[in-house]
Parts: C-alpha cells; structure tokens; sequence
C-alpha cells in the first residue's frame, strides 16, 4: 500500500494519507490554524473522494484531524479570496457542492473521527461521513450565520434528516456550539466515545469501524449506502439553494462584517447590515 499513499499525497498534498489496516486509507486533516482549510486543501478535500471512489485498493475511507482538534474551518485566506475575486468565488461555490455530492456520491464507506473544535468545510465531511464517531467534549458549530452569511454547505442537505427541524433551526440559526455528547443525543453523529483523557479513543473507535466494514461484504455495503443516500439525493434542491444564498451573502457587508469581527476576535455587530427576503 506504500505506492499507493505515495500516490494520494502526490495528487492531493494539502492532506495528510496513512494506511491503518487492510484496505482502510486514512485521510488527515493537518495544519496551522488547527487545521484550517485553505485553498488548496478545500478543493483536494472536494476532490478526492472521486479517486477513492474508482480505486480498487480502497475499501473504506477514515477522515480524521490532527493535534487538539479535527478543523477550525475555513481559512481567513479562503474567505478573502472570495470576497476579493470574482472567478475565485466562483471556484469555491463549485467545490463546495462538489464536496457535499462527491461524498454523498462515492460507493465506498466513509468514517470520521471528530474531537476538539469541528467547523466549516471539515464538519462537512464529517458529518457527511457514513459513520461519524465524536468525542465527548468535541466542538460543533455551524457557524454561518455567525460569519454573516446562510448556512450553506452541508447543512439543509442533512441537519434536519439528521436532528430533526427544531433542533436544525437552532443550531443553524444560533451559531451555538453543540458538545459531542449532545450532538450523539439529538442524531446528529453515530457514536460518541469518552476523550477525557484524549483523542486516542476515538480514532480508536473509529478505526475499528473502518475495520469491520473493510472486512465485510462490499458490494452490499455500498448498495446499501447508494440506496440509504437517495434521501440526501431528494434535498439536492434545498442544498443548491442554500449554497446559492451563502454564496450571495459573502458579497455584502455582514460577510465583511463577520470576518472582521473573526480576526479582531470581537462580538460582530449586523444591525447595519441591509435586510431582504
């Protein structure tokens, strides 16, 4: 499998690739920021899972982070260009719904394991992930509304699936963080795993997963997950929609607004933001 890690972190070098066990391709979310997600790394995350979708060595995919935290979300340097170019901004809409689709898409089981704060283009994946395993004290947050912009990406495609509307609404709306305790309690993961003392259980945890269903029936494992996604295939509407608004908004001052407030690390203040429907 050496040939093959090599040839994962030639054509994808923003991410990190290990190989656990037998047919199991680690995918790790690694660097500064806590693991920030920039330019490069946002549209390798987007593309990879085609590649790993059409490769025989593959049988499941793990997406983990790295250090304190699995992913802080998007870069400063990610939303600048955004806002700044146009064909930029373009670029980033296109590999947004190429991650939330590819995922949805690709035959092979995905696995996450999530501990510390999970944000942005990260808790996208691994929300997205057919099975999601989280720390007890880990940090989710969509936190759209709080940068000033809707809350696109992954979220209408499966928060209310997942947690049902009222719980959706709230943490979508709010921008309040969720424990992983709380999150396993309302649907929104798979598994929850103590990480009192670390993060060690929980990839733990999440590679024994990985394990068994690299062990089992593959066809009927990705039959199963192409049949059970159709449901997230039916909100593909609802998802380009919302994409379109988060999109729309970081060309208007909340989104200015937001990311100041970010990076001068204050309260943001929207009340003189223009109000539409």
């Amino acid at each position: 499998m050496a040939a093959m890690i090599d040839r994962y972190s030639t054509d994808f070098p923003a991410l990190t690739f290990t190989n656990p066990a037998d047919g199991v391709l680690q995918i790790t979310l690694e660097g500064p920021g806590m693991n920030a997600v920039g330019p490069d790394k946002h549209r390798q995350l987007a593309d990879v899972w085609l590649t790993i979708d059409r490769d025989p060595e593959v049988r499941v995919a793990l997406l983990t982070g790295a250090g304190r935290g699995f992913s802080a979300g998007g870069s400063f340097d990610l939303i600048d260009g955004m806002m700044q170019d146009y064909e930029t901004h373009l670029s980033v809409l296109r590999e947004a719904r190429d991650l939330v689709m590819n995922i949805i898409n690709c035959s092979k089981p995905v696995v996450s394991a999530m501990w510390g704060p999970a944000v942005g283009a990260g808790l996208v994946a691994g929300l997205l992930a057919d099975v999601s395993v989280v720390g007890t004290n880990a940090r989710i947050i969509d936190g759209h509304t709080r940068l000033g912009v809707a809350a696109g990406d992954h979220a209408a495609i499966c928060w209310p699936m997942l947690c049902g509307m009222a719980k959706a609404k709230y943490y979508l709306l709010t921008c309040r963080d969720l424990s992983g305790a709380e999150a396993e309690r309302i649907g929104l993961v798979s598994l929850c795993v103590d990480d009192t003392d670390g993060s060690e259980p929980v990839v733990a945890e999440a590679l024994a997963v990985a394990t068994e269903l690299a062990d089992g029936a593959q066809q009927a494992i990705r039959w199963t997950k192409r049949t059970l996604n159709h449901a997230y295939r039916m909100f593909e509407p609802a998802f380009d929609a919302s994409l379109a608004y988060e999109f729309l908004g970081f060309m208007g001052p909340d989104a200015a607004e937001g990311l100041a407030s970010h990076r001068e690390k204050r309260p943001a203040d929207f009340r003189g933001g223009p109000v539409g429907d």
